[in-house]
């Protein structure tokens, strides 16, 4: 096991009807700014009990965060905070909003120009206290401090974190995800099984806890993801999607052992040329990066084949190729496609994809920093 140092000061408060403990954990004289995405949270309830909660305090409302938040949509709550004398930030949503928030929250402290942030991996070392009430599991952004922003004039999708943009606390209430559609349930299920798979198919380090942990995890999902769409009002199925998918990237599971994130870096650059759904992206990237990394991946892969999915008979590589294929039918079983040609993306895009990740310095990816261009190239042709 490789050395670490783990810190995680997020606050978890889980549970049906936690919404009201947001009167207990911001300060009562908060000038509160509540972002939000696309208005679901005014249909569903959530901000209602959001607004009941937050009582007499001064609170102000900014939606339209995008479910791949935007720098320029984020520099306009940035503007609105600035003029309403916003001294606390509640972020209402799933992990884009999160993510957004973040942003949010570090801008509004940041000397210089806030792209530079993500730009140029600027040092962010302060931010606007922020909290979270999370409505939709997938990316685990509100138990951990990086996000991803996207600028629409660049077209760039780039990632920041800083221990500064930790959640104050996150409350996690399952029933808010009962009225969630399916595709976002399944892309949540999804988005979740790739970050575990990002920490832990990587290679051995004799790291037995975070192994046991990661492999339970995805159990879990690959139980609790089908029922999850077939069963959207049961409590049970939404309260172990929820948690799980915050354990998947809250730290623990990556510490101590070497992490991928090379499919992420190639998904980012699909979302900033295509608009797909993040998950969708990952869905499209994952089995074809296991498969063209096979080799420097075999004795995790043989593990994951028979920890996970009870693989045991056969070559390695009958057990290596029939865990890949697993995991691309789970993906389709959760009603998202796997290749390029799904979503009517012909292979003349990847030329385009490989210069965003020059341009980006994506150039020595992976847990080995072996992906190369050349690598990612074979990565994009075999998910055509």
């Amino acid at each position: 096991m490789q050395n670490f140092t783990f810190h995680n000061p997020t606050r978890i408060i889980f549970g049906e009807g936690q919404i009201a403990a947001l009167d207990v954990h911001i300060p009562r004289n908060a000038r509160v700014l509540i972002t939000f995405g696309g208005g679901s949270i005014k249909s569903n309830g959530v901000l209602a009990q959001v607004q009941t909660a937050l009582g007499e305090r001064a609170w102000y409302v900014f939606g339209g965060i995008e479910p791949n938040p935007t720098y320029e949509t984020l520099m306009q709550a940035v503007q609105l905070a600035h003029e309403k004398g916003i001294d606390f930030l509640l972020a209402v949503g799933g992990g884009s909003v999160i993510d957004g928030t973040k942003f949010i929250a570090a801008a509004l402290k940041f000397d210089g120009e806030p792209w530079d942030i993500l730009a140029k991996q600027a040092d962010v070392r302060d931010a606007m206290p922020f909290g979270s009430v999370l409505t939709l599991p997938a990316t685990g952004s509100e138990m951990n401090n990086g996000g991803v922003i996207s600028h629409r004039a660049k077209g760039d999708k780039l990632p920041f974190r800083s221990d500064a943009t930790y959640p104050l606390f996150s409350v996690l209430d399952p029933t808010t995800t009962y009225s969630l559609p399916p595709r976002q349930i399944a892309n949540g299920v999804v988005d979740a099984f790739v970050h575990i798979v990002e920490q832990y198919l990587t290679y051995p380090v004799d790291a037995k806890v975070q192994d046991r942990f990661a492999e339970g995890l995805l159990i879990t999902l690959t139980e609790v993801g089908p029922q999850a769409l077939a069963e959207p009002h049961n409590y049970a199925v939404r309260a172990n999607l929820m948690w799980t998918a915050t354990l998947a990237l809250n730290g623990l599971i990556g510490t101590g052992v070497p992490q991928d994130w090379a499919t992420h870096m190639l998904g980012h650059e699909i979302t900033a040329l295509h608009g797909l759904d993040h998950a969708q992206t990952l869905a499209i990237v994952l089995p074809a990066m296991l498969n063209v990394r096979r080799d420097p991946k075999r004795a995790k892969l043989l593990q994951y084949a028979e920890r996970v999915w009870n693989l045991t008979e056969g070559s390695e590589d009958e057990r290596i190729s029939a865990a890949i294929t697993a995991t691309r039918t789970f993906f389709e079983r959760m009603s998202i496609g796997t290749r390029l040609s799904d979503y009517q993306i012909g292979g003349q895009s990847i030329s385009t994809l490989i210069s965003k990740l020059e341009e980006h310095g994506m150039t020595a990816l992976g847990e080995h920093g072996d992906v190369t261009l050349e690598v990612s190239r074979q990565v994009y042709q075999f998910a055509a």
